[in-house]
């Protein structure tokens, strides 16, 4: 039961999110809109195209996900296989204690602790750009990859690590052959779930990515990703308006864009899992 609510949910929020969106196609094709250079949606006339922003949306994504993934799943063999029973006692709990900190809080920091520390240290002009965006989202994701990666590790039978040491195989060795690999599949969940928070992830990037609707040369350019632009200007848009039906296509688009993205990494999840 709890399931179909879910279902019918979702599928009534996408119903509307179309409804809403779909009349802006009849003043911009689908191609402008999808791969339009300029999104100047207040000029006359106006600019509807969302380019910058997909590529806004998946450069945040990426970096952050080299950033985190790296950090989350080492940190979750240390905590499970390395560290001593009490340090693993207090280091996860303070990793969790993370995850709980609002976006809004983390947003700050980089808007008046990092984008500072990157302006001086790299020499540019500022500090509010896609690094500091992917650095934040980066932080928040580790959590989530560190506490599921943990769990997944220590979910892998004591016999395997045993009868590896047993063979005369080293600890590290046992890590890196045995128990990584029986835990791939909740490690593969584990980068799902950091990515997925980094997809649409709105607090953050709206505050510290620079809120420049162009696609990025560098990772020290200003982006705007999906999430950000439509938080910043839906409140400023007339309701029924050309501007408001393009924000409801664009969230239509990032919903497509998460929904394939989850159904992608399922897939390889259950592939790995067999």
């Amino acid at each position: 039961m709890t399931a179909f609510v879910s279902v019918t949910i979702l599928g009534l929020i996408m119903i509307f999110l179309i409804k809403e969106g779909l009349p802006i196609f009849s003043h911009v094709s689908v191609k402008e809109f999808i791969f339009g250079k300029f999104w100047y949606p207040t000029d006359d006339p106006p600019a509807y195209g969302i380019f910058p922003l997909i590529v806004g949306t998946f450069s945040v994504t990426l970096l952050s996900t080299v950033i985190s993934v790296p950090l989350g799943v080492m940190s979750a063999i240390y905590i499970a296989e390395i560290a001593r029973e009490r340090l693993a006692a207090i280091a996860k709990p303070m990793v969790e204690l993370l995850a709980s900190i609002p976006s809004v809080v983390v947003g700050f920091f980089g808007m008046v602790v990092v984008s500072p520390f990157l302006q001086d240290t790299f020499d540019i002009p500022s500090g509010l750009n896609l690094f500091n965006a992917a650095l934040m989202l980066a932080f928040m994701a580790v959590p989530t990859i560190c506490s599921v990666t943990e769990d997944a590790l220590r979910s892998v039978p004591k016999s395997l690590r045993e009868g590896s040491l047993a063979l005369g195989a080293t600890h590290l060795e046992t890590i890196a052959r045995i128990t990584v690999p029986a835990a791939v599949s909740g490690i593969s969940t584990a980068v799902i779930l950091g990515m997925s928070r980094a997809v649409g992830e709105t607090m953050v990037v709206l505050m510290v990515a620079g809120g420049a609707a162009m696609s990025p040369s560098s990772i020290f350019d200003p982006v705007r990703p999906m999430p950000a632009s439509i938080a910043a200007e839906m409140g400023e848009a007339p309701f029924g308006a050309e501007h408001y039906n393009a924000l409801f296509a664009t969230g239509v688009v990032l919903f497509l864009f998460t929904l394939v993205f989850n159904v992608c990494a399922a897939r390889i999840a259950r592939r790995y899992k067999r």
